[in-house]
C-alpha cells in the first residue's frame, strides 16, 4: 500500500490539490492500493480561492516516511504567489527530510518555489506554469528549469505545470505505478485525456483511442486489454458490445479511428514489447503468450510496428534500465 501524502499550505490553490486528489482516489477505486492523508502545519488552512479547508492531520513523522514501503508520495500543490515566500521554515524542513528519506516529491505549479526554497530543485530538471517559469530560474539559478513542459521528473522530485497539469502529473505517477492500462482506466473515469510530456514522445496503445465516450467500444476495448492472447469471435465482441457486428464494426473505427482487428494487433504487440523485458523468455515462449502463431510470426510484426526487432529492442530496454540505475544511484541523497 503506497500512501499519498498531500501537503495543503496556507493559501492554497483549490484545483491544484483537488486535481490530484481525485486522480488518487479513482485509480483507488479500480484497484490501485494508495492510502491517503492531507495535512498541514495546522488543523485549517484557508484556500486562495476563499473556502477553508480542515481536519487536516499533522505532518507524518519521519520515522513513518523511512519505514514506508513502498515509499511515500508527498504532493505539494500551488498556493498564492505573494504567499509562497511565507511558507513555514519548519515545513520546509520536513520537506527536506522527507525526500532524503527515500519520498518522491512532487509539486503542481507555485508548489515548484516551495520545493525551491527546500533545497529540492538544486542541480534538478522542474518546471511550473509558463508565466512563471523565468521567475523560478532567477529565484533558484541552480535549478534546470525547463519551458512548455506539463511536467517534469529528475530523480526523486517531480514538478508540473500550472493547475490543470496537475491532473496530468498525477495520471503519469498513476502509469508509473501501476502501468498505463490502469492509468487509461482512471483518466476514462475523469472524462480526461492523457496528456503526455512533450520530452516523452513515446505512445502506448492502451492510452490511445480510449478518448471517446462511447460505452460499448468501451466495454470491447477492456476485454481485449485483458485477453490480448486470446482471439474471439467477431459475435463474442459484439456481445460484450450489446450490439450486432455489423454495428459494432462500423461503430468501433468512428470511435477509435482503427478497425477491431488492427487494435487487437496492436494490443498483443504491446504485450510482446512488455514481455521481452523479461531475458528468461524466449521469442518462442512470448509470441505464445501473446497469441502470435509463431515467433517468426511475432518477428515480422514487431519490425513493422516498432521499427526494429525484438531483440534489438529487448537490448536497448536493458541498456536504459542500467543506464538509470546509474542515475538513480548518482541522484542527490
Amino acid at each position: 500500500m503506497q500512501r499519498v501524502i498531500f501537503l495543503a499550505l496556507p493559501d492554497v490553490v483549490i484545483l491544484d490539490l483537488a486535481g490530484p486528489i481525485q486522480v488518487f482516489f479513482e485509480a483507488q477505486r479500480l484497484g490501485a492500493e494508495y492510502c491517503f492523508v492531507s495535512c498541514a502545519s495546522a488543523r485549517v488552512v484557508h484556500s486562495e480561492q476563499g473556502p477553508y479547508i480542515a481536519g487536516l492531520a499533522p505532518l507524518p513523522s519521519l520515522r513513518s516516511v523511512r519505514i514506508a514501503r513502498p515509499p511515500d508520495l508527498v504532493i505539494v500543490p500551488g498556493l498564492r504567489e505573494r504567499s509562497v515566500r511565507g511558507v513555514d521554515p519548519k515545513v520546509l524542513a520536513w520537506l527536506r527530510a522527507v525526500e532524503a528519506a527515500g519520498a518522491h516529491v512532487a509539486s503542481v505549479c507555485t508548489g515548484a518555489f516551495v520545493l525551491g526554497a527546500a533545497g529540492l530543485l538544486t542541480g534538478r530538471r522542474c518546471t511550473t506554469h509558463w508565466s512563471l517559469c523565468d521567475e523560478l530560474q532567477r529565484r533558484f539559478p541552480a535549478a534546470r528549469v525547463l519551458a512548455d513542459r506539463l511536467f517534469v521528473t529528475d530523480g526523486r522530485v517531480t514538478s508540473s505545470g500550472g493547475l490543470t497539469s496537475g491532473i496530468d502529473m498525477a495520471l503519469s505517477l498513476v502509469e508509473l505505478h501501476h502501468g498505463p492500462r490502469l492509468a487509461a482506466a482512471t483518466a476514462r473515469e475523469l472524462v480526461v485525456y492523457i496528456r503526455r510530456d512533450a520530452a516523452r514522445p513515446q505512445r502506448s496503445v492502451y492510452l490511445d483511442h480510449r478518448s471517446h465516450l462511447h460505452p460499448g467500444v468501451h466495454r470491447v476495448q477492456d476485454w481485449l486489454v485483458e485477453h490480448a492472447s486470446e482471439r474471439p469471435s467477431a459475435g463474442k465482441l459484439a456481445g460484450i458490445a450489446l450490439m450486432s457486428q455489423r454495428h459494432l464494426t462500423r461503430v468501433f473505427r468512428q470511435a477509435t479511428g482503427i478497425s477491431l482487428g488492427e487494435y487487437a494487433t496492436r494490443l498483443r504487440l504491446e504485450l510482446a514489447r512488455t514481455l521481452i523485458r523479461d531475458p528468461a523468455l524466449t521469442l518462442e515462449a512470448v509470441a505464445a503468450r501473446c497469441g502470435f502463431a509463431s515467433a517468426r510470426q511475432l518477428r515480422r510484426r514487431f519490425r513493422a510496428a516498432f521499427g526494429a526487432s525484438p531483440s534489438v529492442i529487448r537490448a536497448s530496454c536493458h541498456e536504459n534500465e542500467s543506464t538509470q540505475d546509474l542515475q538513480g544511484g548518482s541522484s542527490r541523497q
